[in-house]
């Protein structure tokens, strides 16, 4: 959930032609994290609470190169891709363990 509020925040900054475009994708790739962590966990089975938080990997995934394509238009400051960088890494490593303990 800090991810989403802190990817609100650092697109609100985008440029206004970005409304529709990237900032749209970034936020629906972050909400879809949470999201997807959610409704696995609300699912009758580990199988599909671990279908599901593949699926949040793969929004994160697709966030992180959102994130990059962010960076690299200028859009993102050095220490704000940074910060974005960490946080989703430390994400990705929960989700990972949280995979590998749900499979044991």
């Amino acid at each position: 959930m800090d991810l989403v509020i802190d990817v609100y925040q650092t697109t609100d900054r985008f440029p206004s032609q970005e409304k529709y475009g990237l900032t749209d994708q970034i936020r629906r790739a972050t909400i879809s994290i949470p999201g997807n962590i959610a409704e696995g966990a609300a699912r009758q089975t580990k199988k599909e609470f671990t279908n599901y938080l593949h699926m949040a990997q793969g929004s994160l995934s697709e966030l992180d190169t959102q994130v990059e394509l962010a960076r690299r238009l200028g859009y993102l400051d050095g220490e704000t891709w940074r910060i974005l960088d960490e946080r989703m890494e430390r994400i990705d490593k929960l989700i990972s363990g949280l995979i590998h303990r749900l499979k044991k």
